[in-house]
């Protein structure tokens, strides 16, 4: 190896280029910058899942009237009593279960003796042939028991377009928005969103995602990156080796 290193340096001289050698630093601080957002993306995962492990052996915490604080909740198993409101009920467009195109059913639940609401994703429903033709939701009229887990929404949206505005409720959203659903709401809302379990009454389709599903994604892309930082040194290095 030293050997051929002589040889490919023989009648050179390293006199590498301070501009670029300075655009070289520039790259590889934005890749290595890359490198850490999609590690850190990977590390939130896991930590999801991990908090949600630990969390769901819990005894389940029943909702009621008193607002609860959402982050000491959030993953946790929970249950609930109460009837449907489906007049506030929206479809989350653009979900996908199976391949196949269709929406999370949203129906907030009042909360049996309080004022107090709670939203519950029922699950995923197909979407009709035609994107105008909203499909029809059943939903129990009398009380229902439920459990879950609560989740606590983003509130950072990738959105297509703008949402519709105008008089009246509208029944599909690109994204659960929970500001502007209490925004909305003629009544008090609970701060998180109970995602209903497989075995509980009054759902559809329920395959929920890990909160770590593919974070090795996220971790391969992070070691990319590192080497796209990693070769911009070199390739400056390399050139660097100039004849005499």
């Amino acid at each position: 190896m030293c050997a051929r290193l002589q040889a490919a340096t023989s009648g050179r001289r390293f006199r590498p280029s301070v501009w670029g050698g300075a655009l070289a630093v520039v790259v590889a601080a934005g890749c290595i910058q890359l490198g850490n957002w999609q590690h850190a993306k990977a590390d939130r995962k896991q930590a999801a899942q991990a908090l949600l492990d630990q969390r769901s052996i819990d005894t389940p915490v029943s909702l009621g009237a008193t607002p609860v604080d959402a982050e000491a909740l959030r993953s946790r198993p929970v249950v609930v009593r109460g009837r449907f409101d489906t007049a506030h009920q929206i479809l989350l467009d653009n979900r996908i279960h199976r391949e196949q195109a269709g929406y999370h059913v949203i129906t907030p639940l009042h909360i049996e003796g309080s004022d107090m609401r709670v939203l519950i994703n029922r699950g995923w429903v197909p979407a009709s042939a035609l994107h105008n033709d909203l499909p029809q939701v059943d939903t129990p009229v009398g009380p229902v028991n439920l459990h879950g887990t609560a989740v606590v929404p983003g509130t950072r949206f990738f959105t297509l377009g703008n949402e519709p505005s105008g008089e009246g409720w509208q029944p599909v959203w690109q994204n659960l928005d929970l500001a502007r659903f209490t925004r909305l709401a003629p009544w008090p809302l609970q701060p998180v969103v109970l995602q209903l379990a497989p075995d509980a009454p009054a759902g559809f389709a329920r395959a929920w995602p890990r909160p770590d599903e593919r974070f090795e994604r996220h971790l391969s892309y992070a070691w990319q990156w590192y080497g796209f930082a990693a070769s911009a040194l070199l390739i400056w290095l390399a050139l660097g080796w100039r004849r005499h």
